[in-house]
């Protein structure tokens, strides 16, 4: 079966290739990370470390960060350049990671992989155990949405699942829903998203008023939104759009918003400020921020976050703990089948059904949410030693 499955995979990449060659040409966001993922351009072998960390972008390198700081030596490998620049942050150790028909010749040998979430690729639990690791599956889920499709290849994951020890599932019944796709030692767990803690962030002044934040949106959402909000007197807008490549074309979206409304508006970027300065710089309405790691700095200081992500369907939401820690009161779309389990973590978060209706939230006396009590990741902790302690015995 895994000889059939990689020269399939070959075949595919014949077909594939010549189209993402011209791809990593035309984006500024593949650049990098397709040229070094499909032809292995500045990344012919992984770096060497005992624990292996996977995941696939930004916010899931960030999720696992507690775990990679316990394990200095380790290598990430991850997918997007956000991700790869994220896990910059905690390691030198750091791939993109390639094509499954590049693995058996890139990967070198570890003693724990760890995988996060979905990335559930055939060559990299294969050759892990061809390495004699143990393999461990992080925060596994299977939304209602994504059922049927993995039903309907229940024959390849019960192949990958033969290749894991253990897997950490986000809830009960993401823990049944993996054991009939063939998973072993599942442990219902709860999300770990919900286990990170706040990092050190900016002491920004927060200026008079009530400070809106549509935070991390997506295509068509911030007009989707900013079609709708009527903002009052002292109301000050920030927008942070989830991906980086689409900066300009946010920009556009809300300088056309500030024109129409007789606002005026800045980009974050334009800024040379210090930490308390923050107050004095922001004079304007509305403020694009075009800055990656800022949003949980403006958390700190803001009143009503709207988590994007859920107002349009195909996306699935965004984490919503970042926010409630910091007592915002947050208003969501409908849309966020992909994080259900991290949102069952938040008390008052609002729900909002139709996008015309945003602007009675805002009107509304609302409650600020809350984050439940969380477990430690002592168990995955220990899981992971477990697997490092019996390779050194070998």
């Amino acid at each position: 079966m895994i000889f059939f499955y990689y020269i399939f995979a070959v075949m595919i990449y014949i077909i594939t290739a010549p189209f993402l060659l011209a791809l990593s040409f035309c984006k500024e966001k593949y650049k990098k990370s397709l040229k070094s993922r499909f032809f292995l351009y500045k990344n012919l072998k992984q770096k060497q470390g005992d624990v292996y960390f996977h995941a696939c972008s930004f916010g899931e390198i960030k999720s696992i960060s507690p775990l990679i700081k316990l394990f200095p030596t380790c290598k990430i490998s991850t997918i997007t350049q956000t991700g790869f620049s994220e896990a910059l942050r905690y390691s030198k150790k750091v791939n993109f990671f390639p094509f499954e028909i590049f693995i058996p010749f890139w990967m070198t040998s570890c003693k724990v992989l760890v995988i996060f979430e979905a990335e559930l690729w055939l060559m990299l639990v294969f050759m892990a155990k061809f390495y004699n690791a143990k393999v461990i599956l992080l925060n596994a889920r299977i939304s209602d949405k994504s059922l049927k499709n993995y039903k309907r290849f229940s024959f390849f994951y019960r192949l990958v699942f033969k290749y894991i020890d253990v897997v950490f599932a986000q809830s009960q019944k993401d823990k049944q829903r993996l054991e009939c796709l063939g998973a072993r030692n599942v442990i219902a767990y709860k999300n770990i998203k919900a286990n990170i803690r706040q990092e050190q962030v900016k002491n920004y002044s927060k200026p008079k008023g009530r400070i809106i934040v549509f935070a991390s949106t997506h295509e068509n959402e911030e007009q989707l939104l900013l079609n709708e909000i009527k903002l009052e007197e002292n109301d000050k807008l920030i927008i942070a759009p989830r991906h980086p490549e689409r900066f300009g074309e946010v920009e556009r979206v809300l300088k056309d918003f500030c024109q129409k409304n007789h606002y005026n508006m800045q980009k974050f970027s334009d800024f040379t400020l210090s930490e308390n300065e923050f107050v004095i710089f922001f004079k304007s309405k509305c403020l694009l921020l075009d800055t990656l790691g800022e949003l949980e700095s403006f958390y700190k200081i803001s009143d009503v976050v709207f988590l994007c992500g859920s107002f349009v369907e195909n996306i699935g939401g965004h984490n919503p703990i970042e926010a409630a820690r910091w007592n915002n009161i947050i208003i969501s779309g409908k849309y966020y089948f992909n994080q259900e389990s991290l949102y069952q973590e938040v008390d008052d978060l609002y729900i909002c059904e139709n996008v015309k209706d945003i602007n009675n939230f805002l009107k509304q006396k609302l409650l600020q949410a809350r984050v439940k009590e969380q477990n430690d990741l002592s168990e995955i902790i220990l899981s992971i030693k477990e697997g490092l302690d019996a390779r050194k015995s070998l």
